[in-house]
C-alpha cells in the first residue's frame, strides 16, 4: 500500500514554462492522497527557505507537503504550528561528517578551482568561506567538470557531488536524495514497497534507482540519464512533462483513478 510520495520539486512538481506551472489534476492527486493517509515529501535541491518560497509564494500550492528533504540532504518535518523542525538526528549527523570531508578535501577543492579557470564564465559558489559549488556556462562545461571530479573521488571516496543541469554541489557520499529519501522512511517505519518517486534530473538518480522507492518514475522532460535509471528500475517513463507526467505515472500503478 502507497504510504509516501517523494517528488523532486522543480521540473517535477513544477513546470516554469507553462501556466499553470502545476497541472490541476496534481493538486487533486495531491488532496486525495492525503486524504487517505498519504504522506508527502518535497525531495529538491533547494533550500529549506527557497523551497518554502516556491511553495508559499512563487507558485502558491493550495497543497504543502508533510516532509522536506532539501539541498539533497537534510529531512524536515512541518509541526501543527506550520514551521519546519529538523527530523530525527540525520541532519545534525549530516552537519558532522560534511565538516569532516570539507576539511580533509581542501586539497582537492583547490584543483577543483585552478581546473575551473579553463572554462568561461564559471561562477563559483561559497557559504560562510567554503567552497561549496559551483554553475557553469554549459553543460558540456558541467559534463567535463564532472568526469575531473569523478577522478578525483578516487584519492577521497567520501568526496562526492551533486549536479543538475549546470549546478553542482559538493557533499559527504553518503548524503543524497535517495540516503535521505531511506533515512525519512526508516523513521517512518516503511518499506520502499511503501514509496513512490519522482524526478526528472542528476541529483534525482539516488532515490529513482529503485533502492529506496520501488514505484519509481520520471517526466517526459527528464534527462537521458534519469531515463535509463528509471527503465532499469523497471519505473514508468511518463509521456507528459512535469506534474502532468507525474500524474500520469500516478495512475499508471493504480495509486489514483480520479479522471
Amino acid at each position: 500500500m502507497l504510504q509516501l510520495l517523494s517528488t523532486d520539486f522543480d521540473g517535477t512538481i513544477v513546470n516554469h514554462d507553462t501556466k499553470p506551472a502545476v497541472v490541476p489534476e496534481m493538486i487533486a492527486a495531491l488532496r486525495d492522497l492525503r486524504a487517505a493517509g498519504v504522506k508527502w515529501a518535497v525531495n529538491t535541491g533547494r533550500t529549506l527557505g527557497h523551497m518554502d518560497d516556491g511553495l508559499v509564494r512563487e507558485f502558491a500550492l493550495p497543497v504543502q507537503p508533510d516532509y522536506a528533504i532539501v539541498e539533497e540532504r537534510d529531512i524536515y518535518h512541518r509541526e501543527a504550528d506550520g514551521r519546519w523542525k529538523p527530523f530525527g538526528d540525520w541532519n545534525a549527523r549530516g552537519a558532522v561528517l560534511h565538516d569532516e570531508m570539507f576539511r580533509l578535501a581542501g586539497p582537492l577543492l583547490a584543483e577543483v578551482l585552478a581546473y575551473l579557470e579553463r572554462f568561461e564564465g564559471v561562477q563559483n559558489l561559497y557559504d560562510k568561506g567554503r567552497y561549496i559549488g559551483c554553475i557553469t556556462a554549459t553543460n558540456g562545461d558541467m559534463d567535463h567538470l564532472c568526469r575531473f571530479l569523478d577522478g578525483l573521488r578516487a584519492r577521497l571516496p567520501m568526496f562526492s557531488y551533486q549536479r543538475n543541469t549546470i549546478y553542482i554541489r559538493f557533499c559527504h557520499e553518503a548524503y543524497s536524495k535517495g540516503t535521505a529519501l531511506g533515512e525519512l522512511a526508516r523513521l517512518l517505519g516503511l518499506g520502499h514497497e511503501a514509496i513512490f518517486a519522482a524526478g526528472d534530473h542528476h541529483n534525482d538518480i539516488p532515490m529513482l534507482d529503485g533502492s529506496f522507492a520501488k514505484w519509481v518514475t520520471c517526466p517526459s522532460n527528464s534527462c537521458e540519464e534519469v531515463k535509463l535509471t528509471v527503465r532499469t528500475a523497471g519505473g514508468y517513463l511518463a509521456k507528459g512533462a512535469a506534474s502532468a507526467g507525474v500524474v500520469e505515472a500516478l495512475r499508471h500503478f493504480g495509486f489514483w483513478k480520479n479522471s
